[in-house]
């Protein structure tokens, strides 16, 4: 990769990575939403597709409220797409998740590792805000902001420098890439349907998820 796509990718990540809390929250730090537009910035749209597609199954098995930890995929599914764009998919698609779900689990210890600072500055600054100082709401908004900007930015330096000492070791074999597509799209599956189980909660919601199911599989069929 040249220079351009480096730079572009880092701030692709970046803003992904604050998308998750910070600010906008537009759905720009989704897998299927980071992968493809990265895809798009390396000129291997497939790729990103077919990677954030993988990622997003994992993806939808996170219920993301309150103080629940979660894995941060929008720099990791960067990262990943960087590894595996200009691959065959099918063998190169499982190591590329493997590596965004790595990163993924690496992003999610540093949203807790913020939101454990925003804790101590909120500390250090409530004896001024309980005395009503108007300035305090907008200073502890700009050091959370500021925090997420430096985290966000670090986990895209940090996957990218790991995609690129990547890139320079030897490949796997094909049969072996295939298969471990094969075991990681299938994991992604099963971690898909386990939250949709858990989210749909009553019998009777499990009812209306088998039906759908059911639909969706007769429509397939039908095709």
């Amino acid at each position: 990769m040249s220079e351009l796509p480096i730079t572009a990718l880092i701030l692709w990540a970046t803003i992904a990575g604050l998308d998750l809390a910070s600010v906008l929250q537009g759905l720009l730090n989704r897998p299927l939403v980071a992968g493809g537009i990265a895809g798009g910035l390396i000129g291997d749209p497939v790729a990103g597709l077919a990677i954030g597609g993988s990622l997003e199954l994992f993806a939808l098995d996170v219920l993301p409220v309150g103080s629940a930890r979660y894995p941060d995929y929008g720099a990791a599914t960067v990262a990943a797409v960087a590894y595996g764009a200009g691959q065959p998919w099918p063998s190169a698609l499982g190591l590329s998740v493997l590596v965004g779900l790595a990163l993924g689990l690496v992003g999610g210890w540093t949203a807790v590792v913020h939101r454990r600072a925003n804790a101590r500055a909120l500390r250090r600054l409530s004896p001024a805000l309980e005395r009503g100082d108007a300035g305090v709401p907008l200073r502890l908004h700009l050091i959370g902001l500021a925090g997420d900007l430096v985290r966000s930015g670090g986990l895209a330096l940090l996957g990218l420098g790991m995609v690129l000492g990547l890139l320079q070791l030897p490949r796997i074999g094909p049969a072996a890439g295939q298969a471990l597509t094969v075991v990681t799209v299938a994991g992604g599956l099963v971690a898909m349907i386990g939250g949709a189980l858990r989210r749909a909660g009553t019998v009777r919601r499990m009812a209306w998820l088998g039906a759908g199911l059911a639909a969706g599989a007769l429509s397939l069929g039908l095709r």
